[in-house]
């Protein structure tokens, strides 16, 4: 008996009103098995294996960590590798302040008081009203209205594009970027065209997530954006692959990290 006569045999017994929430339940903790909305922590995204497996043997690899708040990712990478030479980007002024206080005695970390995007510019970043700074802050004011549904506060912030950033800082390879930015992830791709087109960035992690309906953006835009790449969906024991790509288990819009490593 193929999957697919398995599969109508159990639409035939279960595709029943009474039944609706079983399987909404049943579905709940099959994305969850895919790795999807496990954020509980580093272990159970399997964020912090990840870290150790790829840049533990690596002599001093370059990360970049673009949305890194108040740093708890640089954290993990110092963890695993203590001589990475870690850059990270964060837009917000009060978060950015106690992200450099955090690091302040370690040399081997620049934090860049900015936002990355496809080009230089200001933009406005949309924060919790009451907040001084949290790690929901996103370029997109849906994220916080509509999402979050709260109240915001605005204010503008500058904008830089890696290509660039890289070149003045004469950084020639990247061994990880790392984009968290709350729906802005493919932006900040773009503003790395020429890294990504040399081949010069080793391996990408991004969200996936909510926010990408806030932006309108769809995993298969990844994918197009990054064609000599593949994508791998982040487990607690390792990376799976997501391809071939099918909207059915692709574009899932709900926490998850991706992964992409160069096809070669």
């Amino acid at each position: 008996m193929n999957r697919s006569t398995l599969f109508d045999i159990y639409a035939f017994l279960f595709a029943r009103k009474r039944l609706y929430r079983l399987n909404r339940g049943l579905f709940h903790a099959s994305i969850r098995g895919m790795g999807v909305l496990n954020h509980k922590d580093r272990v159970v995204s399997g964020e912090r294996s990840f870290l150790i497996g790829y840049l533990a043997s690596i002599d001093k690899p370059v990360v970049l960590d673009v949305g890194a708040n108040v740093g708890d990712f640089s954290a993990e990478v110092l963890s695993a590798n203590a001589n990475a030479l870690i850059y990270a980007f964060e837009p917000h002024p009060e978060t950015f302040g106690r992200l450099a206080a955090r690091f302040a005695e370690r040399k081997n970390l620049t934090p860049v008081n900015a936002a990355c995007g496809s080009s230089h510019g200001d933009l406005t970043l949309y924060d919790f009203e009451e907040s001084v700074g949290s790690s929901k802050a996103s370029l997109h004011a849906g994220v916080i209205a509509e999402i979050h549904r709260r109240k915001h506060y605005q204010r503008d912030v500058k904008v830089v594009d890696l290509d660039t950033q890289c070149a003045e800082r004469d950084i020639s390879e990247v061994h990880l970027l790392k984009v968290d930015t709350e729906g802005h992830e493919l932006e900040v791709l773009k503003g790395a065209e020429r890294l990504i087109r040399e081949n010069r960035i080793k391996a990408i992690q991004f969200e996936f997530n909510e926010m990408n309906v806030i932006s309108r953006v769809f995993f298969k835009d990844f994918i197009d954006l990054l064609p000599n790449y593949r994508f791998f969906r982040m487990l607690r024991d390792g990376l799976v692959p997501t391809e071939p790509y099918a909207p059915l288990w692709c574009e899932l819009f709900a926490f998850q990290n991706i992964i992409a490593l160069p096809k070669n």
